[in-house]
């Protein structure tokens, strides 16, 4: 009897490689860059494949491929997760407090920025008799 291709090792780690790297393209939106549950979705799509993979291996090894390789695969696979979810969830949040940062109700310094059609617009042209609300948002860059 010819052993069959067992495509569920290979789909598991392909899905693993695509959670990793899409992470690039989904961190550029707020909803998947605040948490990025569509690469979690990815991984367990990548592990689910990678254990009925494995299952199949190793129960009809004589029907399927891939013992070695679906533990290799695995193994890499598990290692990746942890740590794209180590450098995400503890790396990342790391990011020391800044002494020369504003306080609430601090007046801001007056500066010049440019707006989202590249004109300069400074603070003192949009304070209203009332003030203005700054929002300092650490974007992705």
């Amino acid at each position: 009897m010819k052993r069959r291709w067992n495509w569920r090792l290979w789909a598991g780690f392909l899905a693993t490689v695509a959670a990793v790297f899409s992470y690039e393209f989904f961190s550029r939106f707020p909803v998947t860059r605040d948490f990025p549950w569509a690469n979690l979705l990815l991984f367990v799509i990548a592990f689910v494949l990678l254990g009925q993979g494995l299952v199949r291996a190793f129960k009809r090894p004589a029907q399927y491929r891939g013992r070695i390789f679906g533990s290799i695969a695995t193994a890499i696979a598990l290692a990746v997760f942890g740590l794209f979810s180590y450098e995400l969830f503890y790396v990342v949040r790391q990011v020391p407090r800044s002494a020369g940062a504003p306080q609430v109700g601090q007046k801001a310094t007056p500066f010049k920025l440019p707006d989202q059609t590249g004109k300069t617009v400074s603070l003192t042209e949009l304070i209203s008799p009332n003030g203005a609300v700054l929002i300092f948002y650490r974007g992705h860059w």
